[in-house]
């Protein structure tokens, strides 16, 4: 395929499979700094070609657990094994195995996209062929810009294709679309689902939650050194589960106590004039709200219909009020 982007596009994004062989295996990790347990004995689990989102406000111990995971910050407890390795003993051959994008980068002054990759091939054993990698981050057409000259966006591919040049089994992204426009963003999306799509495992720092919803096969939610959440996006703090708000405003002289009984009991006052209907089967209760109000003659004009977003599920298991993480 000419890029990742038609490797994401070759078929439809699945999450990984439940059996697939653990790439990062962590039980009881604690750090702590003097007094201050950053983390507090967590147990996670990366299995081989998932994308894995790894959420957290800031202080929660994400980016300390992160730096352990990649080899350079020490543990104070616990038994980490990263690609069947200690990152913390681990030799030159496994970093080889390991890319990471951080989370600010600056090109190398002076060198052209080609120049750049050239020279960080020249640090493994057995790299990426150099243009095959720019055109897997869509870069052929600046192959030979300045690292420099490159838009905020490109200079993100650039910095996709540096920890790609190894050919890296397990890569860490940290916040990669940190500062980027939509348009960027979803563009980063592709590049990072199509990673997947070339078999690598992806390890996924990020304050967006739909940037998470979008790429994430597995979310585990880090709170004060804790885990408080792990699931799907779909299943993250029993989100399937949770009950969908059907909200509305009546005409003039109706109550929610005229709704038909399936219906009135569920239902109470929203903002405004509103009436919400709070609802587990709601394909159910909005036929029923429907076929009522068309059979005394008016509609609904404001009808909505509203499931719990991942970024209020977020946001309740973590107190946070804002989900912009800080390290």
């Amino acid at each position: 395929m000419d890029s990742i982007s038609d490797a994401a596009n070759a078929g439809q994004i699945g999450t990984a499979s439940a059996h697939a062989q653990p790439v990062i295996t962590v039980r009881g990790l604690v750090k702590r700094y003097d007094r201050h347990q950053a983390v507090a004995g967590i147990d996670l689990q990366v299995r081989r070609g998932e994308i894995f989102a790894f959420l957290g406000p800031n202080g929660a111990g994400k980016t300390t657990t992160v730096e352990i995971l990649e080899g350079f910050r020490r543990r104070t407890a616990g038994e980490v094994s990263v690609l069947g390795q200690d990152p913390a003993t681990a030799d030159g051959a496994w970093r080889s195995r390991v890319g990471v994008v951080l989370q600010e980068s600056e090109p190398e002054p002076g060198l052209s996209v080609r120049e750049c990759l050239a020279m960080y091939a020249g640090y493994y054993r057995q790299p990426r062929d150099v243009d095959e990698t720019i055109a897997l981050v869509g870069l052929t057409a600046k192959a030979g810009a300045l690292g420099t000259r490159l838009s905020g966006g490109q200079r993100r591919r650039l910095d996709f294709a540096l920890a790609l040049i190894g050919d890296p089994e397990l890569i860490f992204l940290d916040e990669p679309t940190t500062g980027f426009d939509p348009s960027a963003r979803r563009a980063a999306w592709e590049v990072v689902a199509g990673l997947r799509k070339l078999g690598k495992t992806i390890f996924l720092t990020t304050h967006y939650m739909d940037e998470a919803e979008y790429l994430a096969d597995r979310i585990t939610v880090l709170s004060a050194g804790h885990i408080v959440a792990e699931g799907t996006p779909r299943t993250l703090g029993g989100r399937d589960h949770m009950t969908t708000a059907i909200s509305f405003t009546l005409p003039a002289g109706l109550a929610a106590r005229d709704l038909p009984s399936g219906l009135s009991p569920l239902a109470e006052p929203g903002t405004g004039e509103l009436t919400v209907v709070h609802s587990e089967s709601p394909l159910v209760h909005l036929q029923m709200l429907g076929d009522w109000a068309l059979g005394r003659g008016f509609d609904l004009p404001d009808l909505d219909v509203h499931r719990p977003t991942l970024e209020e599920v977020y946001l309740s298991l973590t107190g946070s009020t804002s989900t912009k993480d800080r390290p």
